[in-house]
């Protein structure tokens, strides 16, 4: 889909669907006068009074223009005034675009204030209005075809001239394309995407950009797994007939200074195990690898976007599945490190393959390390299904993360790694168990995955929550969200672009750490960790 920017005001508002955000209070300030004067300003407010219109986040009033064609004004709520960010505009954009969807519009305008003249905002209306397009139609046997809007222009007073916009769109294509993919994956049943296919799927798209990216993958059948000695992927994938894959991707940009490591969890059905899950819970677990997909279709788009930093991704892929070669509760892993496992619930078992993800990532000695997974329910019973649960053994990289979480609109809030609750994971027979104690479970699955990662600076994100929506939120159709690449791009670039030059690094707090040192500080956890600044 086209999308321009051009310099105006409500006098230009000239599309045949043209949306239009505003804040509380707004419904009779100077836009909507403007408006009136094009629409005939009685219509205006009687459209205003019959839908009770205020401007709060959610509400919306459509206004047909008589006289002039196929035309409509559509107002869109932001919210309060005082409270706004880039996510506000997003979320008006996507909820604009349904409206415009279900009018039939194939051009659509969005009309911006003086507030959301920059580039910042400008990207976040055409960043959500695009997200909110997204549909899986590929099992639909009745030709049902998402609408078809061919154009979106957005005017503003002040705007950017078009040709310094112009890398922001090819951005945003980008990411657009690499959240779709997260969804098609997270949506595609499990007897599709198997690890196998998600291992073939790395491979293809690394020779579709071609060796100049700077991108490289190498997938490790179960041969390998077995000489790696990637003892929780064997163990997990026992049960299944389907082999395991360990997908390795690696991206160095020209220039690269710092180095971060990436791993995500590729469950790709899980049923419990031994430890099953009962048949409700079951019907939604072909989501189990959103981790995985969130890591392989980041990695595609740093290649695409040529950022100058260097990031390696593991993602074990398995399924989980109980038989009579399935684990079973009380054996005991033994993972290349050293480290021993008892396995008490099989239905734990993502922190089991994240383990030997970590120690490779631990291996290559990155300046940070970030893991995502579809973890642990008590992650969504603590925060619901919006927002992630965001752990990590790192001051400076926890708020970094947390700020990269909000500059995307992808709400992420910090748990605490809880000294004590470490003696809810000690085994009598095994260096550590798999289960804690039956409370604060985010916590000790985070406390477990800590045991894998050495000294590297880490960060945990359980996205069990927000990877996946029964009902449509604003830019997120039922299903596969994508949640999780638009916070990692917001995080690497940021990195990529805060080095010295000089082999120094400024990290949040404003210090400096040559590579290769170390961690800045200990992160708060041990004495009780800090929330990050909202």
């Amino acid at each position: 889909m086209e999308t321009r920017v051009r310099r105006g005001d409500a006098a230009q508002a000239t599309g045949e669907f043209v949306i239009v955000p505003l804040a509380a209070g707004e419904e009779n300030g100077a836009t909507v006068r403007a408006l009136g004067r094009v629409a005939g300003s009685a219509a205006l407010r009687a459209t205003v009074a019959a839908t009770r219109f205020r401007g709060r986040e959610g509400q919306m009033a459509t206004i047909p223009v008589a006289g002039r064609g196929r035309r409509v004004f559509c107002l869109v709520g932001l919210g309060a005034a005082g409270s706004l960010d880039t996510d506000a505009w997003r979320r008006a954009a996507a909820r604009g675009r349904s409206a415009a969807e279900t009018a039939g519009a194939r051009r659509v305008m969005i009309l911006a204030d003086a507030r959301a003249t920059d580039e910042a905002h400008l990207v976040a209306l055409a960043e959500g209005f695009h997200l909110a397009g997204y549909r899986f139609t590929k099992y639909k046997s009745d030709g049902e075809t998402p609408p078809v809007i061919e154009r979106l222009s957005i005017v503003a007073p002040d705007p950017p001239a078009e040709q310094e916009l112009r890398a922001a769109w090819l951005r945003l294509d980008a990411v657009v394309e690499a959240v779709a993919l997260v969804r098609d994956l997270v949506n595609e049943p499990a007897a599709v995407k198997t690890p196998t296919y998600l291992g073939d799927l790395a491979k293809a798209f690394a020779k579709k950009l071609g060796t100049r990216s700077g991108l490289t993958v190498d997938v490790w059948n179960l041969a390998r797994i077995k000489k790696e000695k990637l003892a929780g992927l064997l163990a997990v994938a026992r049960g299944s007939r389907e082999e395991p894959r360990l997908i390795r991707l690696h991206y160095k940009g020209a220039g690269a200074r710092r180095h971060v490591a990436l791993v995500g969890k590729g469950v790709t059905f899980d049923s419990g195990g031994l430890s099953l899950k009962p048949a409700k819970s079951m019907e939604t677990m072909k989501i189990d690898m959103a981790g995985g997909a969130t890591v392989l279709a980041t990695m595609q788009l740093l290649a695409k976007l040529q950022l100058p930093i260097e990031v390696s991704a593991f993602v074990p892929a398995t399924e989980n599945l109980p038989s009579s070669t399935a684990q079973k509760p009380g054996d005991v892993i033994t993972y290349r490190n050293g480290k021993t496992v008892e396995v008490l619930n099989t239905d734990a078992e993502g922190r089991l393959i994240l383990a030997d993800a970590l120690i490779l990532a631990a291996d290559r000695k990155p300046d940070s390390i970030i893991d995502l997974a579809t973890l642990t329910g008590a992650c969504m019973v603590a925060l619901g299904h919006q927002v992630a649960g965001l752990f990590g053994n790192d001051r400076p990289l926890v708020e970094r993360v947390a700020a990269a979480g909000r500059a995307a609109g992808e709400p992420l809030w910090e748990l605490p790694l809880v000294a004590d609750y470490r003696d809810d994971i000690r085994s009598p027979v095994a260096d550590i168990k798999n289960i804690g104690g039956g409370y604060a479970g985010s916590i000790t699955a985070a406390l477990f995955l800590e045991h894998f990662v050495a000294e590297c600076p880490w960060v945990h994100l359980d996205i069990a929550g927000p990877a996946f929506t029964e009902k449509a939120l604003p830019y997120y159709p039922r299903g596969g969200t994508g949640f999780g690449v638009r916070t990692l791009l917001h995080y690497l670039t940021k990195t990529a672009s805060e080095d010295d030059g000089d082999g120094a690094t400024r990290v949040a707090d404003g210090s400096a750490r040559r590579k290769g040192s170390g961690r800045t500080r200990r992160a708060g956890a041990r004495r009780g960790a800090r929330r990050p600044r909202k």
